[in-house]
């Protein structure tokens, strides 16, 4: 696979597919700038070698053709502020102006073309709209690890089109440091797995059983193990289906030796509400009408513990419904900790998600190792999976 450092822009026109799918308040403004920050470095590399850059993302998940919320044209004064360089804006991404202007490009200028989902054939994969997209430039740049996972036009089709097909930045540090956790790792290597659903997280869990030392479960997923063990979990989320697989992988933990760690309390409420009554329970007993919404401080105790003497640590997916702040002490803690082992010369991947928008929300986002801006990409990337927008580059 070529790198960027591997190839001179000068007098090329780049066409990059970035991920620049970042959330947007009422009034259109970005709450959480990460994924455009972590472009910027692939861009300038580009433009300061003489080259010209054109710029392709999706936003959102627009369901008939173009609508202005999911426009792009509502990021162009952010991005043009952070890259120093104003930047143009294409509106539709196969209609004649995007061409014109994307023509007429010149060394060290930007062009944003609008969302690429405005069009249901992106998603589709569909050849002839790769073709088209191709036209806007001489090489391609996958710099969006983010929908690595997905066949899209953008993301897999489109390279088929270029002699010169280039690994941004983004792309290049997410597979390094997956790489590093999934090989390179050193112990005891600790995995933190949370989120509501055990089923997103199966052959994550699966895979790490033959590399971890530890792995800590939270969030709603740890009710189904507790089910599985014979517990009462009130109104928890549950996955009856999944209840004879929470016992096959803790058995499986146990035959490997790694030490399947369940949050022994949880803070729990009589609603799925930030102002609903709250206590703490043990987990295996959870009164009729209360749910667990956050682990417990018996469980913030234990994890923390084994965060901190951890050398190697993968976060995916919060303890509890952090956004919601009298749920939010457990993932808190988990992060805190996480920060603390690694300015204790630890190595720490957030995975993504909600883990990564919790340790952004909080500030911590330079205090520990990398931050992925892909959750389900790299998900599937550790669980073995062949990317094909990885794959793409490499054809």
């Amino acid at each position: 696979m070529r790198t960027l450092d591997q190839f001179n822009f000068s007098g090329k026109r780049a066409l990059i597919r970035v991920d620049f799918n970042v959330p947007l308040n009422d009034n259109f403004q970005i709450t959480d700038d990460t994924r455009i920050r972590a472009a910027i470095p692939t861009i300038q590399k580009i433009i300061k070698d003489g080259g010209s850059a054109v710029l392709m993302s999706h936003l959102g998940r627009p369901k008939q053709g173009p609508e202005d919320k999911f426009s792009l044209k509502h990021i162009v004064a952010h991005l043009s502020e952070k890259l120093g360089v104003e930047v143009k804006f294409g509106g539709d991404c196969i209609g004649d102006e995007a061409f014109n202007l994307s023509k007429g490009l010149q060394a060290g200028e930007v062009l944003l073309l609008d969302n690429l989902r405005f069009y249901k054939e992106e998603t589709k994969g569909d050849e002839a709209f790769a073709e088209k997209l191709a036209r806007h430039g001489d090489v391609y740049v996958n710099d969006a690890f983010g929908t690595a996972h997905r066949a899209h036009a953008s993301t897999a089709v489109i390279a088929r089109y270029f002699e010169d097909k280039v690994c941004g930045y983004v792309m290049q540090a997410e597979l390094d440091n997956a790489q590093k956790v999934l090989e390179n790792a050193d112990k005891p290597y600790t995995a933190i797995m949370g989120g509501a659903k055990i089923s997103d997280k199966i052959l994550i869990i699966e895979k790490l059983l033959d590399k971890v030392d530890n792995i800590l479960i939270g969030g709603g997923m740890s009710y189904t193990f507790f089910k599985a063990k014979g517990g009462n979990i009130g109104n928890s989320l549950v996955e009856e289906d999944k209840l004879d697989l929470a016992k096959t992988l803790m058995e499986q933990a146990e035959a490997k030796g790694v030490k399947l760690l369940l949050p022994q309390d949880s803070v729990i409420a009589d609603a799925f509400d930030n102002k609903a009554n709250t206590e703490v329970a043990d987990n295996m007993d959870i009164k009729e009408g209360y749910m667990g919404l956050d682990i417990g401080p018996k469980a913030v105790e234990e994890y923390v513990k084994v965060i901190q003497s951890s050398k190697t640590i993968l976060w995916n997916g919060p303890m509890g419904v952090f956004e919601m702040s009298n749920f939010a002490k457990g993932t808190n803690s988990v992060a805190e900790a996480v920060v603390a082992a690694t300015k204790a010369g630890g190595f720490s991947l957030i995975g993504g998600g909600d883990s990564a928008a919790a340790v952004n929300i909080l500030g911590y986002g330079n205090d520990v190792s990398y931050v992925s801006t892909g959750g389900g990409a790299l998900l599937e990337y550790m669980e073995g999976k062949v990317l094909p927008g990885v794959a793409a580059l490499d054809a």
